[in-house]
């Protein structure tokens, strides 16, 4: 019996939570399943995922497939990535602190998704075209010190030529 580990549609019209099954990949989609695995609810902001960690693991290690959405589901708890190590043959102590490691790199990439969408646009325009005046102030800032080099060079230059005439003169 091919087992899969999937999505069982629950909820009201229009308002879907999902049970994760395992079940026999020939029952229908609401039909018979093995066991219940754990609830989806794509409505909630973030999405929720509740899934008994143990038995999917049970499941996949007897052969169960899961279908690509709860694939991603099960990825974005890190159970495949506990099952690949332990599947490896890591020590549980090394495993605890990859799983660590792997959630503090994914809240991080949580927090800096959650401000970049915090911004608006309006936000966005008002900052570029602030950096913009910034770095035109800048260039006006550098362009008028060029000038003020340029015109001290000449002063300077003018001052050695009266200086070299006067010497000149005084040859002849």
């Amino acid at each position: 019996m091919a087992v899969k580990l999937r999505l069982r549609r629950m909820g009201k019209k229009k308002q879907p939570i999902y049970k994760i099954v395992a079940a026999d990949a020939r029952s229908p989609r609401d039909g018979r399943f093995l066991e219940m695995l754990g609830l989806y609810n794509p409505l909630t902001n973030p999405h929720t995922v509740d899934v008994k960690e143990d038995r999917v693991i049970y499941w996949l290690n007897n052969g169960a497939q899961p279908t690509h959405t709860v694939k991603s589901l099960l990825r974005q708890k890190g159970i495949t990535l506990k099952n690949e190590l332990t599947k490896r043959g890591v020590a549980e102590d090394r495993i605890e602190s990859e799983l660590a490691d792997w959630n503090k790199l994914k809240e991080a990439s949580r927090s800096r998704k959650t401000q970049k969408k915090k911004i608006s646009r309006k936000a966005k325009a008002k900052v570029e075209a602030s950096d913009d005046s910034a770095k035109a102030e800048t260039v006006s800032q550098d362009n008028s010190e060029k000038q003020n080099e340029a015109e001290a060079e000449k002063s300077t230059a003018e001052v050695k030529g009266a200086a070299s005439d006067e010497k000149e003169s005084k040859k002849e």
